[in-house]
């Protein structure tokens, strides 16, 4: 049985100081680096938008960040304009042990469709290319960490467990927005799904 460690999005836009911060994103970068050792493959995943992409709240007009609207492939958060490519917030954060990965998964390129998960863009039809390259390494159980805990962390393992590997998410090692409850609703759907919450 093989063991990939994903670790989601842990980038300085992210981080304290970043342009969407999530709280004590920073705090999880040493855990995450001493849980690399138990692992066969480490993947990180980096958020990687255009700039002027379609999630940002910047490219609608009258729009503010947060607020919700209907894209093509359904509901869609507008967000502070972030991990834009090349920039210093699109960096992985400085301490995190970037020699450790086997692969870097790059999403949310498209402009015309945002990418929560580190296997499908939001129109779930979409793939990033890492099922099939966990498959390939005969990888069957993955463990997520990174942030953000209710959204990227949360479609993540979501997408994992329909492509059939045994899920665990580390909470201890992520961290939340936590959007008008979005939290306690991504527990919940992990839960159903049957991730394991550790």
């Amino acid at each position: 049985m093989s063991s990939a460690l994903i670790v989601i999005d842990v980038q300085n836009d992210f981080c304290p100081g970043g342009a969407l911060a999530v709280p004590e994103g920073d705090q999880i970068v040493e855990g995450i680096n001493a849980l690399m050792d138990d692992f066969d493959t480490v993947v990180l995943t980096q958020d990687w938008h255009p700039e002027g992409h379609s999630s940002f709240a910047s490219s609608h007009e009258g729009k503010t960040p947060y607020e919700l609207i209907d894209m093509p492939y359904g509901p869609q958060v507008l967000w502070p304009d972030h991990c834009v490519q090349g920039s210093a917030g699109a960096e992985l954060h400085a301490d995190l042990d970037v020699a450790r990965a086997n692969v870097i998964i790059r999403k949310g390129t498209n402009p015309a469709i945002d990418s929560y998960s580190a296997f499908f863009e939001n129109d779930q039809t979409t793939s990033t290319g890492l099922g099939g390259y966990l498959q390939a390494l005969g990888v069957t159980e993955v463990t997520m960490v990174g942030l953000a805990t209710d959204f990227c962390v949360q479609f993540s393992a979501l997408d994992a467990s329909r492509l059939g590997f045994k899920v665990n998410v580390r909470e201890d090692l992520c961290r939340a927005i936590d959007l008008d409850g979005s939290l306690k609703a991504a527990q919940n759907a992990m839960d159903e799904a049957g991730i394991s919450r550790l």
